[in-house]
């Protein structure tokens, strides 16, 4: 039996899966799973509604109902689990079992002019310089971040945007995720790993029009918080249809 206290509760209709709340979220309480926001248990959640300014939809809010106590302890060894888990993640399939997906490899890319048709572009052609490219396959010691300018790109964006490596990717480094449907918490982690330790010199975060995408650059932005690093971070927004939106800013 529980209590009756403040507990998070999310209007699954109001939702869009964005993530901004799970971001707020400092205990953990909340996650993504099958485009929604989701409480992951009922002691993880304080009730003091961090949470809800990180809603643009106002799907969240805090009641009053029956609910067990919220459990500090059990926060803390949670959060513990989660950032062994995704150090363990990093680590091992890269090392022991060789997975051609996590092998790092560093190639001369081709650099791309923003003035050459696109019809004429090779088939080989590419302005990636580096293996792996999703966030949670690169280790934050890998040599191709070192003084880098990273692109943080939600992986929707190259399918999207047809002029994507010549107007993009040439002369940085490439880090691919969705923020929808991968751990926020853990990208926040990553970044921060990645930007206490490489010396990055700037970020680019290229990110879809969607709601859900919206998270990307709060999420760069958080892992340098948590670095305590002053790096400049740029957003760059593109259309599902296809073309760069005049919302490019600064996004620290």
């Amino acid at each position: 039996m529980g209590t009756i206290r403040k507990i998070v509760e999310i209007d699954e209709q109001l939702c869009d899966g964005c993530g901004k709340c799970a971001l707020e979220c400092a205990e953990g309480a909340l996650e993504i799973r099958d485009g929604k926001a989701r409480l992951t248990g009922e002691s993880y959640c304080d009730g003091l509604g961090a949470c809800i300014s990180g809603c643009p939809r106002g799907a969240v809010r805090v009641i009053e109902r029956e609910a067990g106590e919220f459990d500090p302890v059990a926060v803390e060894k949670r959060l513990g689990q989660r950032k062994s888990t995704a150090q363990e993640q990093k680590g091992p399939l890269r090392a022991e079992c060789g997975c051609p997906s996590t092998r790092i490899g560093t190639f001369a890319g081709r650099p791309l002019s923003a003035k050459e048709p696109a019809a004429k572009e090779p088939e080989s052609g590419t302005g990636l310089s580096q293996w792996p490219i999703q966030i949670r396959l690169i280790s934050p010691d890998s040599p191709f971040l070192k003084g880098a300018d990273l692109l943080v790109v939600a992986d929707c964006a190259p399918v999207a945007y047809p002029n994507f490596h010549r107007k993009f990717v040439s002369g940085k480094a490439v880090l691919l995720g969705c923020p929808k449907l991968d751990n926020a918490q853990e990208y926040i982690r990553k970044f921060a790993e990645i930007f206490r330790v490489a010396d990055i010199r700037s970020v680019t975060v290229v990110d879809m029009e969607v709601p859900c995408c919206s998270a990307l650059p709060a999420i760069v932005c958080k892992g340098a918080l948590e670095a305590c690093v002053d790096i400049p971070i740029r957003e760059i927004v593109v259309s599902i249809r296809g073309e760069v939106l005049g919302r490019e800013r600064d996004a620290a």
